[in-house]
């Protein structure tokens, strides 16, 4: 009788989570897959824009001089899913944060003020996200 009823109460029930507040496009289900060391991760969602205009998603990871950068353009009326067999996920080299870690996320899109929201950095132990993990770029010494 007085404890919380559990279907009352809202949660992501994936991996990742979703990002309220951000503006006039929509995230969903976001996540990182990172290296086993964590020095990059790949940025993984669904991105929704409901309008009948192209908007930009604004996204900034990590925090300080060492924050990564990154803007992805969404056509109107459309769901950009990256991370999908037609789109790319969205490469973040430098994050530094190992698996299992959260790092702060900062979204925004058209005249919203954006939100900062911690997002999970996952491995690939689970083989649907196996395919996920950045490949490490080979130099030449």
């Amino acid at each position: 009788m007085i404890s919380p009823q559990s279907t009352t109460i809202t949660y992501s029930a994936a991996e990742g989570v979703n990002i309220h507040g951000s503006g006039p496009l929509e995230v969903r289900n976001a996540f990182i897959v990172a290296t086993s060391d964590g020095r990059d991760g790949n940025f993984v969602a669904a991105i929704v824009n409901q309008t009948d205009q192209s908007e930009t998603l604004h996204l900034e990871f990590g925090e300080g001089a060492s924050s990564i950068e990154k803007t992805i353009r969404v056509p109107a009326n459309t769901v950009v899913s990256l991370g999908t067999a037609d789109t790319e996920p969205l490469l973040l080299e430098g994050i530094d944060t190992l698996p299992g870690a959260d790092i702060p996320g900062y979204f925004q899109s058209g005249d919203a003020e954006g939100v900062l929201q911690s997002v999970p950095v996952l491995d690939g132990e689970l083989s649907y996200l196996a395919d996920l993990v950045p490949t490490p770029v080979e130099t030449s010494d």
